[in-house]
């Protein structure tokens, strides 16, 4: 019965997550279709596009640090749009691989934690060198959160999700910029909902590996595979000829 109800919990909270995603995914995919099969017939790749994004990301964050946070508004839009477009260039252009997407991922986290930087940087310019362990807080248990969904990926469990993803934070870091005063505010409400979605993500995760089957299966699986080793490394050492002395 418990596990029963923890998978219905585990169920409906996926469903929800699924919802939004599709809710407000699709139209995106639709909007950018035109522009990546227009891109499709340049030379471009969608590498090209993920470092295009990195680079501008590496500005906006100079810009921040050195207190023009308009221009560094103005500049995080502007990065955010390449790694909007290399998905539908990728799609259109046929060229979608696992390489792709973990090169796209990195350079994703590298991106965020330069940004940060540059506020951590204008914090302790102007404001207060204490502030500084705000955006480092926020890095961090950004860190966290990709490492749960990797970790349960692995484990063939599910953990998308929750209420501060790296979308969300991109949005509330630009509304901190657009409105300088807002900025330390929106910094706390970024560290207090991101450290709201990895424990979302720690419960779903939890949830699910109490009825997950695979995850027992592939501890057997280990178990087994340890215990044939063994097996295997002591009839060697039984059938080993020893030497002759001169």
């Amino acid at each position: 019965m418990v596990s029963a109800r923890a998978s219905s919990r585990s169920a409906a909270a996926g469903n929800v997550v699924a919802v939004f995603d599709g809710k407000f995914r699709r139209p995106i995919d639709q909007a950018v279709k035109p522009i990546g099969d227009g891109l499709s017939k340049s030379r471009l790749t969608p590498d090209h596009l993920t470092i295009a994004g990195l680079l501008v990301g590496v500005g906006a964050a100079f810009a921040i640090g050195a207190g023009a946070l308009r221009l560094g508004l103005l500049l995080v839009v502007f990065a955010a749009l390449p790694d909007l477009l290399d998905g539908a260039l990728a799609k259109a252009s046929g060229a979608a691989s696992q390489r792709g997407a973990f090169f796209d991922s990195t350079v994703d986290r590298i991106t965020d934690s330069v940004l940060l930087g540059g506020v951590a940087w204008y914090l302790a310019s102007h404001e207060s060198a204490h502030l500084t362990l705000l955006p480092f807080s926020i890095m961090a248990i950004s860190g966290l959160i990709s490492y749960q969904r990797a970790k349960a990926e692995s484990l063939g469990l599910d953990a998308k999700g929750g209420l501060m993803e790296r979308a969300e934070r991109v949005v509330l870091l630009c509304i901190g910029l657009l409105f300088d005063w807002l900025l330390v505010p929106v910094l706390w409400a970024m560290l207090a909902l991101t450290a709201l979605t990895a424990t979302q993500r720690f419960v779903k995760v939890w949830r699910q590996a109490q009825v997950a089957p695979v995850t027992q299966e592939r501890i057997e699986l280990r178990r087994s595979r340890r215990q044939s080793r063994r097996v295997a490394r002591g009839e060697r050492r039984r059938t080993r000829v020893p030497r002759r002395r001169p």
